[in-house]
């Protein structure tokens, strides 16, 4: 893919990817951090409105397609080292966090005391859940990239809104991933998240198995220490981010077993042998 000029004057990592700030362009807020690729900026300040890219999903994410809370762009700014972008934002619905507040920076840390601790400071403006529920997607449940990520819509099993069906479809999701994942090996590397870590190599995705269950460990003992009856928001947060990171575990390390030639059957047909068996008897005859 041949870039035009100006993105060739952007500097992004070796994932593909740039940090994009969104700051409120009436009160120079900070709002969110997400990323992008060169689509996704191209998309931006083609539309003048924010597209990111979701690395744990591996797609484009148009700010605003599950929740309506669009971005509209009106300037978008290089720092120095050409390594990460502003974008100045009118945020619809005042709200740009998937916590229901105007900011994902709503924690501020208190110095006051003898140990510095975490405080929320910003009231939650709707219920997520009012959000989510009220603009059906089948695309992100959350809008989140913390996080997160890219843009070939092919890479994701698309949700479907009927509950009968998502049931049949919950049980063929790795099956559904393992094609995904057998044909993206095939792929141009820039044409997907997943073809580029298969161009990178093992090791490459080896790393992001690691780190993806480094942010699942930090997430599980941020939910141990949340407590749903004092912060039922802030738990049920927590709460889905440990899903959430989870969920990247897993997509990552099926990755690594389709770089192998493994399906994810062969996992499941190990974990339906061992019903029934004894994990102690089985671990002293190794």
């Amino acid at each position: 893919m041949t870039l035009p000029a100006w993105l060739t004057a952007v500097t992004f990592n070796d994932d593909g990817l740039i940090p994009a700030i969104a700051q409120d362009h009436q009160t120079g807020r900070i709002l969110m951090m997400a990323w992008m690729n060169a689509e996704a900026l191209q998309l931006t300040a083609q539309t003048q409105t924010a597209v990111y890219f979701s690395r744990s999903r591996a797609k484009l994410w148009h700010k605003g397609e599950s929740s309506g809370h669009t971005q509209t762009v009106h300037d978008i700014r290089l720092d120095c080292d050409a390594d990460v972008i502003v974008l100045s934002v009118t945020q619809a619905g005042g709200i740009a966090c998937h916590t229901g507040r105007e900011s994902c920076f709503y924690q501020r840390l208190d110095l006051s005391g003898q140990t510095p601790e975490w405080q929320t400071v910003d009231k939650v403006l709707k219920d997520p859940a009012d959000i989510y529920h009220s603009h059906e997607s089948t695309s992100d449940t959350h809008e989140t990239e913390n996080t997160g990520a890219n843009t070939d819509s092919s890479d994701t099993i698309q949700a479907q809104p009927d509950t009968a069906q998502a049931q049949v479809d919950k049980a063929s999701v790795l099956q559904q991933l393992d094609s995904v994942l057998a044909e993206r090996k095939q792929a141009d590397a820039d044409s997907s998240y997943v073809a580029s870590l298969y161009a990178k190599g093992l090791n490459k995705i080896l790393e992001k198995v690691g780190e993806e269950s480094t942010e699942s460990i930090i997430a599980a003992k941020d939910f141990a220490n949340c407590d749903e009856s004092t912060d039922k928001a802030s738990y049920d947060e927590a709460r889905h981010e440990l899903i959430y990171e989870v969920a990247d575990v897993w997509f990552h390390t099926l990755v690594g077993l389709a770089w192998f030639d493994i399906e994810s059957d062969a996992v499941l047909n190990e974990l339906g042998r061992r019903f029934g068996l004894s994990g102690i008897d089985e671990k002293a005859a190794r």
